[in-house]
């Protein structure tokens, strides 16, 4: 057994510049090891609740010393002494110790750096690579590398509503490995801010990395990354096909019951918008929609599921939350086929890896996320190896913190014995754009 001496947090900064948490486990034997916390900027209302000290003249409010102050004191004396190899007792622990649904007394983040921190400290402990203990903890006996799905044009929250939908990102398809699947992404990225440029079109970076163009309509995005596509070298739906992430619950408007395009200066009922999206996909090579409608529009996405759900994958980010319960819904009522698993809506790993399970026992695909506000901690490409997830959405190949998980899936795909995760290429329909 190996033993956690001391547990301790700190206040840091992510990719926005706005502070986190990091939370350092240190072991009997000396060992050390760090996790930090990222933050979104497009959140769902059933996330768990992540603390901020609320005064407006440090950080804007965004301060999280309360949520440090937590692990230094709460946390700390009540993981001193336990062992770092029992993670579901650890995290049950910690949900205990917090005692609310949405861990909103000592905070989602206090939770969650700590539970990753612990994670990591018995990988050191045992000598093996981090995707190997969460395998082991995920009861994964074959661990994958995941096929990246890579930003290439953002608005939405990610951009200062530069455009109405959030996410548009390529998914190499043809790709063999890792390296592959960054070097035939990296070749688009390049081709569309060439092609913005000629265009006159800005090239600013969003949150995530992507370029954020300012596209009036998302048939116009969906236009330029499919040439930029081309412009490449590559083939649309057979080499690159086009994941969408919509973030439909940030352009709903409960007042008025429906969704608000205010680059096309329009409003349009659920129906309107499952029309817009098959549309889409009658059109492009697109293989994944991600949060399509509203969060609560379960109705919506019934009609939405049965209408395009043998075609792509349908991914509920808002829709499910990393929830367990709320994935347990979607699935009773048929909702989607895919979830976005993102640990910092769950709040622990356990939990995390408990709607991995969950989600793939009912066919449903798991896609391991980065968050819009992210920190240079790779945990998340051990995460996806070790899970199996098959896909993983860190954001474009640009900005270190987002670079730094693409290096590690590079590192982990040195290990011979890790296969690599493959999508059927799509055979062009026949009106798309091309």
């Amino acid at each position: 057994m190996s033993t956690i001496r001391t547990v301790h947090g700190r206040q840091i900064f992510d990719s926005r510049g706005r502070p986190t948490v990091e939370v350092d486990v240190v072991l009997d034997s000396g060992a050390l090891a760090r996790a930090s916390v990222p933050s979104g900027a497009s959140t769902g209302t059933h996330e768990a609740h992540e603390l901020r000290d609320g005064d407006q003249s440090v950080f804007d409010g965004l301060g999280v010393t309360a949520a440090v102050d937590h692990v230094n004191g709460e946390i700390a004396a009540a993981l001193r002494g336990r062992d770092v190899f029992d993670q579901r007792a650890i995290d049950d622990l910690l949900r205990d110790l917090d005692g609310t649904p949405t861990l909103s007394r000592l905070g989602a983040n206090a939770v969650l750096g700590t539970s990753l921190a612990v994670c990591r400290a018995s990988a050191v402990a045992n000598g093996q690579p981090l995707f190997r203990r969460i395998a082991q903890l995920a009861g994964v006996d074959e661990p994958v590398l995941p096929m990246p799905m890579v930003n290439i044009l953002s608005g939405g929250l990610h951009a200062g509503r530069g455009m109405d939908v959030q996410d548009f990102l390529a998914v190499p398809v043809s790709a063999t490995s890792a390296l592959e699947a960054i070097q035939l992404t990296s070749r688009v990225r390049t081709a569309a801010a060439t092609l913005c440029a000629a265009r006159g079109l800005p090239t600013l970076l969003a949150d995530e990395g992507g370029l954020s163009p300012g596209c009036r309509t998302g048939e116009e995005a969906l236009e330029l990354i499919t040439q930029a596509i081309e412009a490449a070298g590559l083939q649309p739906g057979a080499d690159i096909a086009i994941a969408i992430d919509v973030a439909a619950t940030s352009l709903y408007d409960r007042n008025a019951g429906d969704y608000h395009l205010r680059r096309q200066e329009k409003h349009a009922s659920t129906a309107e918008m499952i029309d817009m999206m098959s549309s889409w996909v009658d059109r492009f090579p697109i293989v994944s929609i991600e949060d399509p409608l509203d969060e609560d529009d379960w109705a919506g996405w019934q009609t939405m599921t049965r209408r395009l759900g043998q075609r792509i994958r349908l991914i509920g980010d808002d829709l499910f939350t990393t929830n367990s319960k709320r994935l347990a819904e979607g699935i009773a009522r048929g909702v989607a086929n895919g979830v976005l698993v993102k640990v910092n809506q769950n709040g622990t790993l356990t939990g995390t890896l408990d709607v991995v399970a969950e989600a793939r026992a009912a066919g449903y695909a798991p896609v391991v996320s980065a968050r819009s506000g992210e920190t240079e901690d790779d945990f998340l490409a051990d995460l996806a190896v070790g899970t199996a997830a098959g896909q993983i959405k860190i954001g474009s190949v640009r900005n270190s913190e987002r670079l730094a998980k693409y290096n590690q899936l590079v590192r982990i795909a040195e290990d011979s014995a890790l296969t690599f995760s493959r999508l059927p290429a799509l055979a062009p329909s026949a009106d798309a754009v091309l």
